[in-house]
């Protein structure tokens, strides 16, 4: 097992129970699976319709863009809704404002969005390409950029200052806090932090066990117990997960696939009963730059490289060793970051861009480009889009 000792013992040091606690206005709810493991990680068959959601992230008032999704994988605007908080960013980050994944979920037919400049979570009701805005609340903490649900429970990841969890019940599409479910990550950042220090992202294991969360500059991974009423246990287990542990997704109950963004490559874990990490085998490297988000599709795991604008693709093998299947799968030329899965199709928000591309995934895992729209914010100034889902 590879567990950082002394790192773990100072993180711990400056653990408290709860988060800073500003005092914002709330709106409307008060304050103080694979990404899409619920719906299998995605497949091949096509022929059913859905929708993907973009998260623009715009400072001057936060929306979510609504595409159509037909049978081929094409994308057809669909409208565009506020959700009545303000886009946010990290200090320093080169194409990703959020450097985070998980931003913006779908979730037993709600959709939820970070408004990392106000400190807000939103809730959506989705009809089709329609939503339904039906709550607005504190997130817990400063800078939200990550949102893990399963069931009944949903946890929030902000990135500012400490760093901290938020846990909420969800009940008849809207949340309420959770006892004793706030904890401090102790990473001291800035509010808002730099790009490279922030937590990356927040998941609950597939048995609804533990909420894992990745850091970077940390190299480690934080699991917290989760108690019979979704509270948090006070301290949680951390383990090394690799140099500069981004974005992660589960292959099996108890493994997951955890990038290495400084590493340029991918790791496997077991998650062990206590919330301990265990790699298996060596990282495996793809010679690309800034791997960060990783989606599943079938048997097929892709990987978005920010800093070289390519889809990397990984699979592991009958002998159950992870594998590079492609360095580059694709080349999108327009900063790579956040991705979702649908039907059987990968989608890659290109901030740089500005545009989502939508690929068909083969049962060989090549892509095929089927659709491009345009005219989404671009990164610039330090800000731009971030945050994509699909129903």
């Amino acid at each position: 097992m590879k567990r950082s000792v002394a790192l773990a013992a100072a993180l711990l040091a400056g653990l408290t129970s709860v988060g800073s606690a500003p005092q914002p206005a709330f709106a409307d709810g008060g304050g103080p699976g694979y990404n899409h493991d619920d719906r299998g990680g995605g497949d091949y068959h096509h022929g059913e319709e859905g929708a993907v959601f973009v998260q623009t992230n715009k400072a001057e008032g936060n929306t979510i863009k609504v595409y159509d999704r037909d049978e081929d994988g094409r994308l057809t605007k669909a409208g565009e809704y506020e959700t009545g908080g303000l886009g946010g960013f990290t200090i320093g980050a080169p194409v990703d404002a959020l450097a985070s994944q998980g931003s913006l979920i779908y979730h037993k037919g709600l959709l939820f969005a970070v408004n990392a400049g106000s400190n807000t979570v939103t809730v959506f009701g989705v009809e089709g390409t329609r939503l339904h805005k039906l709550q607005v609340i504190w997130s817990g903490g400063l800078l939200p950029v990550s949102i893990a649900a399963r069931g009944d429970l949903v946890y929030v990841l902000n990135a500012g200052g400490e760093g901290s969890v938020q846990g909420f019940e969800l009940h008849k599409g809207r949340l309420s806090r959770i006892d004793d479910s706030s904890r401090s990550l102790g990473l001291h950042n800035g509010n808002p932090p730099a790009f490279g220090t922030a937590p990356a992202q927040i998941k609950i294991d597939p048995d609804s066990e533990f909420v894992l969360v990745s850091t970077k500059a940390a190299n480690v991974m934080f699991s917290y117990e989760i108690g019979r009423h979704g509270e948090l246990a006070r301290n949680p287990v951390i383990s090394d997960a690799g140099d500069g542990p981004f974005g992660f997704t589960f292959d099996t109950d108890d493994t997951l696939l955890v990038t290495e963004s400084n590493a340029n490559a991918v790791s496997r874990f077991e998650l062990e009963d206590d919330g301990a990490l265990d790699q298996i085998g060596p990282s495996v490297p793809n010679g690309q730059q800034a791997p960060c988000w990783i989606q599943r599709v079938g048997d097929y795991f892709f990987v978005a490289n920010a800093g070289s604008s390519t889809i990397s693709s990984y699979r592991v093998n009958d002998d159950g060793k992870l594998e590079l299947v492609k360095a580059v799968a694709v080349d999108t030329g327009g900063g790579s970051i956040d991705m979702t899965t649908s039907d059987g199709f990968l989608y890659v928000q290109n901030a740089a861009a500005g545009n989502v591309q939508g690929y068909e995934v083969d049962k060989d895992g090549s892509l095929k480009l089927v659709t491009t729209v345009e005219g989404l914010p671009k990164f610039e100034n330090g800000i731009g889009m971030e945050g994509i889902a699909a129903s």
